[in-house]
């Protein structure tokens, strides 16, 4: 009877330490445990679930929306422009030949200073006049020389010393004929002015091309300067005149610059203006 007693309680105490029971869910799956023994009553855990993600739909990519091709109008056009000489610079040359030192010098020096006083009377700047000396003795005599260069902006006036000096001191002074030519500014300036005019030409042009289709002339999309050209007085004359028989006039004529631009552009094509917007 004890044994029989034994064996019951040892038994029943190993079913309760070894026999552990869990319910599973519904739908999942047994999973034997190493440490489980064997029999109808082991311990099982549910396997876990699997993990479900979650994806974002891409946006939509927009169509690109068509661009309708521009409208443009390509023109050309020149000018061509000339600028008389703004500075003419004219040389006075004189000299004087005595026995005595201060004798050739006095002459020369009262002369010079006649010179000046009559070109700062006109409005000359004393920096536009450039006083240069030579004494020399030959043999038995001194020679003063001078040399006075004048530098005149107002050819009126130009003229007007020249004629004073010829009528007071005649024979005794030597005037050169006016030399004519342009500053670095008068050239750069008439660059400038050109490429303005064809740049201005250019635009007139297309203005009146789009009025004539009746279209409205848009912004400038390019603007190309292509070619220029400078040249000084005419090409095709021919003097036959030596330069020392030219008359004033004709001076002038040979120094003028002349210069040439021509231009490329490109302009947009607007549509027809509305009635109500040209009267606004």
């Amino acid at each position: 009877m004890s044994g029989k007693r034994g064996g019951s309680r040892e038994s029943r105490h190993g079913a309760r330490r070894g026999v552990t029971s869990v319910l599973p869910s519904q739908g999942a799956a047994v999973q034997r445990l190493p440490w489980s023994r064997e029999g109808p009553a082991a311990m099982a855990l549910p396997a876990p679930l699997p993990a479900r993600g979650f994806e974002l739909a891409p946006s939509p990519v927009p169509s690109p929306v068509p661009v309708p091709p521009s409208r443009e109008l390509h023109v050309s056009g020149s000018a061509e422009l000339s600028a008389g000489p703004d500075r003419a610079r004219v040389s006075v040359r004189l000299g004087s030949r005595k026995g005595a030192a201060g004798a050739a010098r006095s002459s020369v020096s009262r002369r010079l200073e006649y010179i000046a006083h009559s070109a700062r009377h006109r409005g000359v700047p004393e920096e536009n006049m450039t006083v240069t000396e030579d004494f020399s003795r030959l043999e038995n005599t001194y020679q003063m020389e001078a040399e006075v260069s004048i530098i005149f902006s107002d050819f009126g006036k130009m003229q007007n010393v020249c004629n004073l000096l010829t009528e007071k001191l005649g024979t005794s002074v030597t005037i050169s004929p006016p030399h004519f030519y342009h500053t670095p500014e008068a050239v750069d300036a008439l660059r400038r002015q050109v490429c303005v005019t064809a740049v201005a030409n250019t635009r007139q042009k297309a203005q009146e091309v789009c009025r004539l289709l009746g279209q409205s002339l848009g912004k400038p999309l390019l603007i190309r300067e292509e070619e220029t050209k400078e040249w000084e007085g005419h090409t095709d004359s021919h003097q036959v005149n030596s330069p020392d028989s030219l008359t004033l006039q004709e001076r002038i004529q040979n120094a003028t610059a002349y210069a040439s631009c021509r231009v490329f552009a490109v302009f947009e094509i607007k549509g027809k203006e509305t009635r109500r917007k040209k009267l606004l």
